[in-house]
């Protein structure tokens, strides 16, 4: 059996589940979430003792596979509509920076022109620039919502416009990322 998949999920006061066919549906204060299970996984609310039981059909690979999935992100809507996920980003570089537009991020990073990125539903971002001109200080952005994979995967399609490099260490990273620095060219002896 799944370690992960056995564990039932609580179900917070603040939050309503419910179950149609294979449809799992969660709603709490900071938004709601809907998702259908594959046919091969069993999910049960029990109202009583306010918890969710994911269990599966037979033992094959990929039911098994399914299992600890299908609670992790049963799991993960549950903590989205409650709490919500963010992921900080921090744009390093001179003249780098980023602008949101309506729905549209417009972010300069050294290219011969702005990336462009669509903001999907139920994505909020927030930006941060420097306040003095010459401040060394990154460009920050903070991007929340409730479904922890839009999240995720739009903080991922930003940072790829332009991942740091090793040298100077310009580009998009994650706040909480180490960027491992390498030393430049060295010059041989100066009298040649």
């Amino acid at each position: 059996m799944s370690r992960i998949g056995r564990k039932p999920i609580d179900i917070p006061a603040s939050v309503k589940v419910s179950l149609q066919d294979r449809k799992i549906s969660v709603e709490g204060p900071k938004g709601s979430l809907a998702w259908t299970f594959r046919p091969e996984i069993t999910v049960v609310i029990d109202d009583a003792a306010k918890s969710i039981t994911v269990d599966r059909d037979n033992d094959e690979r990929f039911s098994r596979s399914l299992h600890g999935l299908t609670r992790s992100l049963i799991a993960n809507m549950i903590i989205g509509c409650t709490e919500g996920f963010e992921k900080k980003l921090e744009i390093y570089g001179v003249g780098y920076g980023a602008q949101l537009q309506g729905n549209t991020l417009s972010v300069s990073c050294g290219l011969s022109h702005q990336a462009l990125f669509e903001v999907p539903d139920g994505v909020i971002i927030d930006i941060k620039t420097p306040q003095a001109r010459g401040d060394t200080d990154p460009a920050r952005m903070t991007i929340t919502g409730v479904d922890k994979q839009a999240v995720g995967e739009f903080a991922a399609r930003v940072r790829k416009a332009r991942p740091p490099e090793p040298y100077k260490g310009k580009g998009i990273r994650y706040s909480d990322e180490h960027v491992r620095r390498k030393v430049g060219k060295a010059f041989a002896g100066a009298g040649s």
